[in-house]
């Protein structure tokens, strides 16, 4: 399938987000983080009522700049990316998964560059992010967009 388009997510498409996102932390990090620590991670970040709440606070306060998907042109969530600005000129991705079977197609590049240009929008020139382990699995993609290591779990980039 090909990828339609990259969009704000509308409450529709909390449940995909949410499941997506669980599915993304346990297997990346389950066996790195264990049961125990993935179970806390599903449970906090992608509990239904959190990810349907976030939908609808609106995506211009700087802070939280919203949920943005990536669908392919039947409609289908393939991806999804969470970000802000917390911090003068600096963005912050909150998340960024893709389905297993749709990595390496450009939908987290297509991801990352939209939520990318959101941050640009509210004055980010430096963008980061903080990963669940050191040696994610998304380590050599980040590394691939040009962010570099600034603790073992934090990267950043300029824009």
């Amino acid at each position: 399938m090909l990828l339609a388009d990259v969009r704000t997510a509308a409450p529709g498409d909390a449940t995909a987000i949410s499941r997506l996102l669980a599915e993304a932390i346990r297997d990346g990090y389950g066996e790195a983080l264990g049961d125990i620590r993935v179970g806390w991670l599903v449970s906090d970040h992608c509990a239904l009522p959190r990810i349907r709440a976030e939908i609808e606070i609106p995506g211009g306060a700087p802070a939280w700049l919203g949920w943005l998907v990536a669908a392919d042109t039947d409609g289908t969530v393939v991806g999804a990316v969470s970000g802000g600005v917390p911090v003068d000129s600096e963005g912050e991705i909150y998340a960024l998964c893709v389905t297993p079977g749709r990595q390496r197609e450009g939908v987290g590049t297509a991801l990352l560059e939209a939520a990318t240009g959101r941050m640009r929008a509210h004055g980010a020139a430096y963008q980061r992010i903080t990963l669940p382990v050191e040696q994610a699995p998304a380590l050599p993609f980040f590394t691939r967009h040009g962010f570099g290591t600034l603790t073992p779990v934090r990267l950043g980039r300029g824009l």
